[in-house]
């Protein structure tokens, strides 16, 4: 079901994340490894950043700092503030709608507008949605045959929440190669579907899902491509705040879709700095 030309699934913050990868080199690599099945003698490679990458996250980070910009213009005049699961200042608040100074045309249909600094601004409606629709998605899966996998720092502390909350299994750090693949590893898993906090920081887990033909949900920014993603939620995958907000929603409303009662505040997914 994975690496479909755009997305298969289709339904109808931010503190300076110091483990960001080059993201050409990684989606390249992603792409050209795809093809190749993942075993126990592989070593999962990390490019350093490029100068492009540091400024726009040193951007999204001076802008978190300022604190919440209220006036910001996020999504469309035409959808309603009441639709929305959160109030959109806690959106605002949290980072989630920033973006970096890149784009892809992959995610285009996720971006509001540009602002003057250059960043791109996330349309918070479709977040709102897409999170919703990931929640609808997820419920029809056992917990412990769902998989959370996160290599960025920020996202590693609320993706663990997140599988404790609705009883699903995790992976943090670096994912090591043949975790899916090669059933001879002693961490060897078979999951159904594979949540991600970013398809470049968490390449490994996304090729590793295509070969052995899971469904992958990610969180996605500005500057990804989907072409190896099922369900994108689109959002600011690099910071602290942003990161946790959206994953405690995402257990919320998938806890809610089986007819649970969250017990888990926006606090419990909040990692110390």
């Amino acid at each position: 079901m994975s690496g479909n030309e755009k997305e298969g699934l289709d339904a109808s913050d931010s503190d300076f994340d110091p483990s960001d990868e080059d993201d050409e080199a990684a989606d390249a690599e992603t792409e050209t490894e795809a093809e190749q099945p993942a075993d126990d003698a592989a070593e999962a490679t990390e490019a350093e950043p490029t100068d492009a990458d540091t400024e726009a996250d040193e951007a999204a980070e001076a802008d978190e700092a300022a604190g919440p910009q209220l006036d910001e213009d996020v999504m469309p005049d035409e959808q309603s503030e009441a639709d929305l699961l959160i109030p959109v200042e806690d959106y605002l608040g949290a980072g989630v709608h920033i973006g970096t100074q890149q784009k892809t045309q992959d995610m285009e249909r996720f971006i509001h507008r540009v602002r003057t600094d250059g960043l791109y601004v996330l349309d918070v409606s479709m977040t709102d949605e897409r999170i919703r629709t990931a929640a609808d998605f997820l419920a029809n899966y056992e917990p412990e045959q769902i998989l959370a996998a996160s290599s960025r720092q920020y996202g590693r502390f609320p993706a663990e929440k997140f599988a404790e909350a609705i009883g699903a299994r995790v992976r943090t750090g670096r994912f090591i190669p043949g975790t899916l693949t090669n059933p001879d590893y002693d961490g060897y898993i078979e999951p159904d579907i594979v949540v991600v906090t970013d398809p470049i920081g968490d390449a490994q887990a996304v090729k590793e899902a295509i070969t052995v033909g899971i469904p992958v949900i990610a969180m996605c920014d500005s500057n990804n491509t989907t072409s190896n993603v099922d369900l994108v939620v689109p959002t600011n995958n690099k910071g602290r705040k942003a990161l946790s907000v959206v994953y405690w929603l995402l257990a919320n409303e998938t806890l809610d879709r089986r007819g649970a009662e969250p017990t888990y505040g926006l606090d419990d997914f909040e990692s110390d700095i």
